[in-house]
């Protein structure tokens, strides 16, 4: 019953509140979606912090992409010892940048009790999450090697159920703790963006792209301003 609920309810549960919540929050609360930045009150920790999870986290999502969109090419190009020695060193190293990362912010966050006021409940279970993911990868990659030949090779096949509407949950039952912890927590993720400062992401302003230019008229002297400044 675990295994049912955690692979093929919870699934479609993340699924419906993306989907629904995004839209009811994008039409009702789209002016308020903010991630809050707290650059103003405090930089160098955002610095090496932002910038190690940012860049590591991106490179893992386009590897985990890359082996659902492209499963048989990853086999392919696995199939020399030396490229998956590279790339499973590669990911490793990342998955430790990212670890890295959300460390600094975490502890910046709690560091700095004038950044306290913008840390919501809702912050501190993305952190939980956020910390049970990339413990739970690299724990993966450093007890059960070449994930990338078997995420292609079973880890694909059960997310592509997903989208066919007859989950197998089976396929996921007979894998080790750390698979099942890996994709149950990237399910719980995917469920509260909706609710939590990743929403950002959807809400992004892609009217700004081809709006006009917006013209702005000073009505002051602005070097006489700065001179008496």
């Amino acid at each position: 019953m675990t295994n049912f609920f955690f692979f093929s309810v919870l699934p479609y549960v993340s699924l419906f509140l993306l989907i629904v919540g995004s839209f009811f929050r994008y039409f009702s609360q789209s002016y308020k979606v903010s991630s809050l930045s707290s650059q103003f009150l405090e930089q160098k920790g955002l610095f090496w912090g932002s910038n190690a999870f940012h860049w590591g986290i991106i490179v893992l999502f386009f590897g985990h992409l890359i082996a659902f969109l492209f499963p048989k090419s990853v086999i392919a190009f696995n199939s020399i010892q030396i490229r998956v020695l590279i790339l499973e060193i590669t990911a490793f190293a990342f998955a430790l940048f990212t670890m890295f990362g959300l460390i600094v912010l975490i502890v910046r966050r709690f560091k700095y009790k004038r950044l306290n006021l913008l840390v919501s409940k809702m912050d501190i279970v993305v952190y939980l999450i956020l910390a049970v993911q990339i413990i739970s990868g690299i724990w993966i990659a450093y007890s059960n090697r070449w994930g990338s030949s078997w995420f292609a090779s079973v880890i694909t096949p059960y997310l592509y159920s997903i989208f066919k509407l007859s989950p197998e949950p089976s396929v996921i039952a007979s894998m080790p703790p750390s698979v099942k912890i890996h994709i149950s927590s990237a399910f719980i993720m995917i469920a509260i963006i909706p609710f939590s400062r990743f929403f950002h992401m959807i809400a992004f302003p892609f009217t700004y792209i081809y709006r006009k230019y917006q013209i702005v008229i000073w009505n002051w002297d602005r070097k006489k301003i700065r001179q008496n400044q």
